[in-house]
């Protein structure tokens, strides 16, 4: 079956009787961003507030919470590389389970897996993780693939930017409620539970929306794909954004892993800020991903993307620089702004690239993502084992910047060499 690419130009909506709330614009990007706080706020990212939870609980040592991190970001690469290969190895299978059933999968599985890593398991943990970031993976790339092809065939493209708010929904919610439970001197396994049970509550607003294929079979026929400029199909230019997007991957990591564990390090004991950062981080994230969908769709998305990782790397050098309560909130805003909407724009240039492989292509680039985000936690623990922490720490965070800042040139470099034209 060839995977579904999505439309570059938006199809005309529909028309006849009205459609079902369930079917329209709004619930479908709801359902969306509810979904992707789930995979991403919980089932990546519930881990780093928790994990100076874990660490007072004395269940694991900070160089062990760098491998159970590393262990999702396995995961997830290897789920990213399966949603690129199923459409192809296994087309039968991939015809019955369409990216809703698969990402339907994915979420009940970020659940029972969040809720069992409350277990006194300690040993199981690392498959736990391991199998909530491929689960975490299945969600992203097929609530993404469903959503926005039904938000085209809806004739409201632009709108697939608004899904991509649920990671910071769902970093928010989880970060204020790890705050609420550090406060209360709740132990971090009763935090796996809490989240768990969030993410029951979150799944209720998914289900009724994402079922069955996004292109109906009287919604007309299947939109179009196309490509746009000229050369930028060729596999080089294929090839440079794939390495660009994965160094985004290690670009954010050590942030997104460490945060609460950085600023708690650099703040005076007692200090109530560290816990207060992460949510911030996701408030950012939510707002970047609502303002990526204002972009016109004319614009190149590979100078978008240069600016993305410009400010992102920003905000890694203010808080290398200035480790105070404000310097942390700045840092901690302007990492978090561009973070989905990276992933957005990233999207829809590989889809821009190869339209005709769209799906495949996409989980493609998103494994190689994957591939930086496992480089960043084992760094880490590394240069925490030949230095102090604060000084591990600032080693792994500059060259988190440094992966940013190659990454933005070589997008200019794409954008120079083969220009998208109207």
């Amino acid at each position: 079956m060839e995977p579904q690419a999505t439309p570059s130009i938006a199809a005309p909506a529909p028309r006849g009787p009205a459609l079902h709330w369930s079917e329209r614009p709004h619930a479908v990007a709801l359902a969306g961003m509810l979904a992707l706080a789930v995979a991403m706020g919980v089932g990546r990212f519930a881990f780093t507030p928790l994990l100076p939870m874990m660490l007072h609980d004395g269940v694991l040592t900070l160089t062990e919470g760098s491998w159970l991190a590393t262990a999702n970001y396995v995961g997830y690469l290897l789920g990213a590389l399966a949603c690129m290969a199923l459409p192809w190895v296994a087309p039968g299978f991939y015809a019955r389970w369409h990216p809703a059933r698969l990402a339907r999968a994915g979420l009940v599985a970020t659940v029972l897996l969040t809720l069992a890593m409350a277990l006194p398991v300690a040993v199981a943990w690392p498959a736990l993780r391991f199998a909530a970031g491929a689960a975490s993976a299945f969600v992203l790339l097929n609530v993404a693939a469903w959503c926005m092809v039904r938000l085209a065939v809806l004739g409201r493209p632009a709108m697939g930017g608004l899904i991509f708010c649920g990671p910071g929904v769902g970093i928010v919610l989880t970060g204020l409620a790890a705050s609420a439970m550090v406060a209360a001197q709740w132990r971090a396994a009763s935090g796996w539970v809490v989240f768990g049970v969030l993410s029951v509550l979150l799944c209720v607003g998914v289900w009724p929306v994402v079922r069955g294929r996004a292109v109906k079979a009287d919604a007309g026929a299947q939109p179009r794909a196309a490509a746009q400029g000229g050369n930028a199909g060729t596999l080089a230019a294929r090839g440079v954004h794939a390495v660009a997007y994965g160094l985004a991957g290690l670009g954010y990591i050590v942030t997104a892993t460490f945060l609460p564990v950085i600023a708690r390090a650099a703040l005076p004991p007692g200090s109530p800020w560290p816990d207060l950062f992460w949510p911030m981080f996701g408030a950012g994230v939510a707002v970047g991903a609502a303002l990526s969908t204002r972009a016109p769709s004319a614009w190149d998305r590979r100078w978008l993307l240069l600016a993305a990782y410009a400010l992102q790397a920003l905000g890694i050098v203010l808080g290398l620089l200035w480790p105070t309560p404000a310097g942390f909130a700045l840092s901690s805003a302007l990492v978090g702004l561009p973070f989905t909407a990276i992933t957005f724009y990233g999207l829809q240039e590989a889809r821009r690239l190869w339209p005709q492989s769209a799906d495949s292509f996409a989980s493609l680039v998103t494994a190689v993502y994957g591939l930086g985000q496992i480089a960043g936690p084992p760094l880490v623990a590394w240069l925490l084992a030949h230095a102090d922490a604060g000084q591990g720490f600032a080693r792994g965070l500059a060259l988190a910047a440094g992966a940013l800042v190659a990454g933005a040139a070589m997008y200019g470099w794409s954008a120079w060499r083969w220009p998208q034209r109207a």
